[in-house]
């Protein structure tokens, strides 16, 4: 089991005893939020308490990788966005007149420049979807195509993505450089974002034997986000586990929204199949147990999703106000499941809900 580590992990002294207590056995490290000080708090907490514990708890350090977000949204509480309504992308909200929809600026500003009009984007994970209308040198004008009942607000560090645009933005950005000097001396394997092509993980095993002279190749985590990272799958693993131990994420989140939430089902059966064959450790991931992780309560569908997970060698649990008791509910399903998948094989074994004895006359 696999826990995301949340900003307070680095503070409080409670947390990551009580995840390790839970279940946790693998510790995960976002290096799109907090800063080097935090992330060798929390991994120094880590190390401690697996230690008092008896337990080996590794910890996995995702770099950020070249992610489209929305960077800053005017007005700064913007109204929620509701189907047929408009807002607008722009290289500079200095620009917006009174009267302008809601405006957002991207992160990678250069992104504009890619939009034309019948473009569909999807924001926050696949929650807003908009179609593109208008462009110009500037800004691009979009409606809203898909939002909840209630509607969707625009908020800074949201994700974006162009499902089937080539985003030319190189997998390694200035920022995954600089938090590989720490993660290289910190991690234990380190989960690479938007990974795409073969020369990608060629990059970043350079990087980080760059900063590890003579000591053991540290494992990489391939996240496979994107439609091109499912194409190139055998070759990305023929490209690292050649070389390192390598392991694959399947990041639903991303991929779901860039290949489309129906092909999802299949395509996280191929991966898994995929790897399987190449004996190469998957971790499922993505909104496992994610109303358990933020409001305390899972729903159905997901305690079946959290099941599915015992196919894999690892199942992913984002950070919420709930994750020490999500850690222990995904601990319980799975050694339940323990009994009856062994990954995508069946066990056979003898079902207990119905004992001999009760079927008796």
């Amino acid at each position: 089991i696999m826990a995301t580590l949340p900003t307070e992990a680095a503070t409080d002294p409670a947390l990551v005893p009580s995840l390790i207590a839970a279940g946790m056995d693998c510790a995960r490290i976002n290096c799109a939020h907090d800063g080097p000080e935090a992330w060798a708090e929390m991994v120094a907490r880590v190390r401690r308490a697996a230690a008092v514990a008896g337990r080996d708890c590794k910890v996995l350090m995702d770099i950020a990788g070249p992610k489209l977000r929305l960077a800053a949204v005017e007005p700064e509480h913007a109204p929620k966005l509701h189907r047929g309504e408009r807002f607008a992308l722009v290289k500079d909200l200095a620009t917006r007149a009174p009267g302008d929809p809601p405006g957002a600026t991207l992160a990678q500003p250069e992104i504009l420049a890619l939009l034309s009009p019948g473009m569909t984007i999807w924001v926050d994970d696949g929650k807003l979807g908009a179609r593109v209308v208008e462009v110009g040198p500037s800004r691009a004008v979009l409606e809203v195509t898909h939002a909840k009942e209630g509607g969707k607000r625009l908020k800074p560090e949201k994700g974006v993505n162009l499902p089937g645009v080539a985003v030319p933005i190189p997998p390694l950005t200035a920022k995954d450089l600089a938090d590989l000097d720490h993660v290289a001396r910190l991690a234990d394997s380190v989960g690479f974002s938007f990974v795409q092509r073969p020369q990608d993980v060629a990059w970043l095993a350079r990087e980080l034997d760059a900063r590890r002279p003579g000591q053991p190749k540290l494992p990489i985590v391939l996240k496979i986000e994107t439609g091109l990272a499912v194409k190139n799958l055998p070759r990305l693993i023929v490209q690292g586990a050649g070389e390192r131990p390598l392991g694959v994420m399947i990041a639903r989140g991303d991929l779901a929204v860039e290949i489309g939430f129906p092909r999802l089902s299949e395509i996280q059966e191929e991966i898994l199949w995929v790897c399987e064959a190449a004996h190469v450790p998957v971790i499922w991931a993505t909104e496992v147990f994610a109303s358990l992780v933020a409001e305390g309560r899972p729903s159905r569908a997901e305690t079946t999703d959290a099941a599915m997970a015992q196919r894999a060698e690892c199942v992913m649990l984002n950070k919420g106000p709930h994750l020490v008791e999500a850690v222990a509910v995904m601990a319980d399903v799975l050694r339940r499941m323990d009994r009856h998948m062994a990954k995508k094989t069946a066990r056979l074994s003898a079902l207990s809900s119905w004992p001999v004895e009760a079927l008796a006359l």
